[in-house]
């Protein structure tokens, strides 16, 4: 685990043996190290009581190379260096010597207690205490010589970076060979390795390498721009939504920052200064590492279930600077779909005030569970820096340089460039994957599976070279006017950078008898600036009721248009053909202007149950309208990453930046038969804050005003949802038009404390349960005009005084469930009001 020096065996010559034995031997002694140049060692640590010991220190004698235990006393260490004999120490007991073999498998260690006193530090019920701690005066110099990354000490800086993703199956066995799935693929497992960290088999599937160089600016203001220079992945060739969904799964983070923040949750960081208060700290060890002298500290968390590490780092005596940090996240930790999580960082300290990072390594064992012997995938990331350039001139507009377009040769360098750049040899088994997945590009079986899983993942079904069916998950439908509805649909597809795209579909409902349709287009005419043009025409039935924002998107079809389990009756549908055409362009990164037109023709899909009759202003009653309007909305998304150079692109780290929105829309009365005059300004934002050790908040704000009279079709109505599931940005206990409106505010927050507050109740600890309150308000007025000229009673339908609901939710039952529990705040004399209600939702988060 930890760097050191190796001890070398010497071996006295044997005088007066004659020269043929002399060199028998010589080969002898020469082959047997080749046979045995590599110990592995696993096992349990008990004490004299047969209980585990957690965190205990094990390591080779005459080395740095070690680990920790974990939270069940198991562990594993191996070396490529020849070692004799194990050491395994834990405060309060002895330190056990442990004679090693090539191979050490599932040793029962036992450690006895130990009657000297500790004039330092004392242990008490498994926790250290931070009085008197030399690990706490050290850690205290760290605070005190707290610095930035050396990067961030000058105006200009630029740097090499090489980075390099993994996955490999494993805890692969004999059984696991055997399946049926793999028939006619057996060769793949000739491949099958060790793990160096978990000691498990492994088998490599995937790998991925990519050169970057970084240009970075801190002064006047902070600017940084990674250019990608070459790409090259093992059977994906141009698969960036993959590789650029695996990166934000392994995003950087700084050591010494107080939280580290991996698959959406804040760890607490070793180093952090609130670190006494979730660790144990234990001075183990000083040794010279790359010349420096340096503090060994081993840590481990004082509770259970909570987002903490165990693990050790070397810290230089002068600087006080990190100088090695590895450590692994407790199988405790309330996480999902991770098993295990280890990170290893190196550094180069260049004086008080600089250090340089040289090394990021991250490992993850992705699995359904917590067991042994569960099977999952490994994936790892090893990132290395080099070539580090301070406060050379630069062009100005460097950090501006967008990756505008799909750059074939980025993708498709030859062996020999990549032989030169990398900054880490490939070893054997990486060396092996390419080739592996070269043979299974061929192969039947494969194709097959990966059809497979990337219909399940995308929700569409390749037919044919160019076109997909789907989405396969809007097959089928239902509500109160159609009764079941039956869709088909498709979309054209040659690869996620295509220039253009189609889609269409056509659905009959069972029920009124009647086939609607669909059919838009886009064309990306530039693609620097993602010069986009759009239209589209849809025929179909529509509940327009759940979403307080305009949306004009052709296709899009709310989750309340077919909703399948809901509540009450869902006859206020409208029966809505919308044609639109639109222009689209991001003349800077993650800021979208969109300038559109848009002809509705709307009317009742049940006209004895919803009447949007309205009077125009001649006072004529009329049940259908006609509408052209103009729009143009602007869209700033800082922070968003995307995957893809096409038409269509992937967002890879959703609900982890903010986003602005505002648009005004003009009513053109007369044109196209058009008969209404409006204005309508809108405004949202939408933002997530992550808060360290108690959770993550995410809040939701919007607001809009109509200036002019409307029928009820083109109003603000408060979205309501009449489903048995929770939606976003939708009141639970509100049915679809309980609140109509022509200006209004709503605010939406909740707060997720993962698991903070039931990680201390014993018997829910286990469960890993997560704890989320939120409450959700809407303010809105109605003017008399709009009142009056609809048939739709509207009178008392705004919330003049503010309307608000609040739940309490348990998440991550069985991993993917939610259960909330609604109340209604006010307006509980409002006919048909319900008060309370339990609604589940379903999600896959880590």
């Amino acid at each position: 685990m930890v760097r050191g020096f190796l001890v070398l065996c010497s071996y006295k010559s044997i005088h007066k043996f004659i020269h043929s034995v002399k060199q028998f031997l010589l080969f002898c002694l020469f082959f047997s190290s080749l046979t045995w140049s590599q110990v592995k060692v696993s096992g349990i640590i008990y004490d004299e009581n047969d209980e585990v010991i957690p965190f205990a220190n094990i390591i080779f004698k005459g080395s740095t190379i070690g680990t920790i235990s974990d939270e069940n006393g198991k562990f594993y260490l191996e070396s490529d260096k020849t070692y004799t004999t194990l050491l395994v120490s834990f405060l309060g007991y002895e330190t056990k010597s442990v004679a090693l073999s090539a191979r050490n498998f599932d040793l029962k260690i036992v450690l006895k207690e130990s009657d000297s006193s500790l004039d330092e530090v004392v242990v008490y019920s498994g926790k250290i205490k931070k009085k008197g701690n030399p690990a706490i005066a050290i850690l205290k110099k760290i605070w005190e010589k707290k610095r930035q990354n050396g990067i961030y000490l000058y105006d200009k800086y630029a740097y090499d970076k090489y980075e390099k993703i993994e996955f490999d199956l494993n805890n692969i066995d004999e059984k696991f060979k055997s399946k049926k799935l793999w028939k006619g693929m057996e060769f793949i497992f000739d491949k099958v390795d060790t793990s160096a960290i978990t000691g498990k088999p492994y088998l490599p599937i995937f790998i991925n390498e990519a050169i970057y160089k970084t240009h970075g600016q801190n002064e006047p203001t902070r600017k940084v721009n990674e250019e990608l220079l070459a790409n090259k992945n093992s059977g994906f060739d141009s698969n960036q939504q993959l590789i650029e969904f695996v990166k934000q799964l392994y995003v950087e983070y700084d050591i010494y920052d107080n939280y580290l923040k991996f698959f959406d949750k804040s760890f607490t960081s070793p180093v952090s200064r609130t670190g006494p208060s979730v660790y144990n700290y234990v001075l183990t060890d000083s040794a010279y590492i790359d010349n420096k002298w340096c503090y060994n500290i081993l840590f481990y968390p004082r509770r259970k279930n909570e987002l903490t590490f165990k693990g050790d780092f070397w810290v230089n005596d002068t600087t006080f600077a990190i100088k090695q940090v590895e450590m692994t996240a407790t199988r405790s930790a309330n996480i999902n779909w991770v098993k295990e999580i280890y990170i290893e960082q190196e550094f180069d300290v260049l004086s008080d005030s600089v250090f340089l990072l040289k090394r990021d390594h991250m490992m993850s064992d992705f699995a359904l569970n917590n067991k042994d012997k569960s099977k999952g995938v490994y994936g790892r990331r090893t990132t290395l820096y080099n070539n580090y350039e301070f406060n050379k001139p630069q062009p100005e507009d460097i950090y501006d340089k967008k990756a505008e377009t799909y750059v074939e040769e980025i993708y498709n360098k030859p062996d020999e460039y990549w032989k030169e750049n990398r900054m880490e040899r490939l070893n054997e088994d990486e060396v092996g994957i390419y080739n592996m997945l070269d043979t299974l590009q061929n192969n039947r079986k494969f194709k097959q599976l990966y059809n497979i899983g990337a219909t399940l993942a995308t929700g569409y079904w390749e037919i044919f070279d160019g076109f997909d069916y789907g989405p396969l998950f809007s097959s089928f439908g239902s509500n109160d006017v159609e009764g079941f509805r039956l869709r088909v649909g498709g979309r054209t597809y040659f690869n996620q950078n295509d220039k253009w795209r189609i889609q269409a579909y056509t659905a009959y409902g069972f029920k009124d008898q009647k086939f609607k349709f669909g059919l838009a287009g886009k064309w990306m005419i530039e693609p620097k600036n993602r010069l986009i043009i759009s239209a589209g025409t849809r025929k179909d039935i529509e509940q327009t009721g759940v979403s307080l924002t305009t949306v004009n998107d052709v296709l899009n079809r709310s989750f309340a248009s077919s909703s399948i389990a809901s509540r009450g009756d869902n006859f206020q549908l409208t029966d809505l053909t919308l044609t639109n055409i639109a222009v689209d362009i991001e003349p800077v990164k993650n800021l979208n202007f969109r300038l559109g037109a848009t002809f509705k023709d709307m009317k009742s899909a049940a006209p004895d149950q919803f009447n949007v009759s309205y009077y125009n202003d001649e006072g004529i009653l009329k049940s259908t309208l006609k509408q052209t309007e103009v729009d143009l909305g602007i869209t700033f998304s800082p922070g968003r990453k995307m995957a893809g150079f096409g038409v269509e692109r992937a967002v890879t780290n959703d609900g982890r930046f903010p986003i602005i929105y505002a648009s005004y829309t003009k009513g053109l009365k007369g044109f196209t038969d058009a008969e209404f005059d409006y204005d309508k300004l809108q405004f949202y934002y939408r933002h997530r804050i992550l808060m360290g050790g108690f959770g993550k908040l995410k809040y939701f704000i919007e607001a809009g005003k109509t200036f002019g009279n409307v029928p009820v079709t083109l109003l603000d109505v408060v979205p309501g949802n009449q489903s048995y599931f929770t939606a976003p940005r939708t009141f639970d206990l509100l049915n679809y038009y309980d609140f109509v409106t022509d200006q209004y505010t709503a605010v939406h927050l909740e707060h997720n404390f993962n698991g903070r507050i039931f990680s201390r109740i014993p018997f829910l600890r286990k469960l890993k349960l997560r704890e989320i309150v939120g409450v959700k308000g809407v303010i809105g007025s109605l003017s008399d005009e709009n009142i009056n000229m609809n048939e739709f009673p509207l009178a008392g339908k705004a919330p003049n005084k503010p309307y608000y609901e609040y739940n309490l939710a348990v998440d991550n039952i069985f991993k993917f469930i939610r259960i909330d529990f609604i109340f209604r705040g006010n307006y509980l004399d409002m006919p048909g009001a319900t008060k309370f209600a339990v609604k589940g939702g379903f999600g896959f988060f880590f």
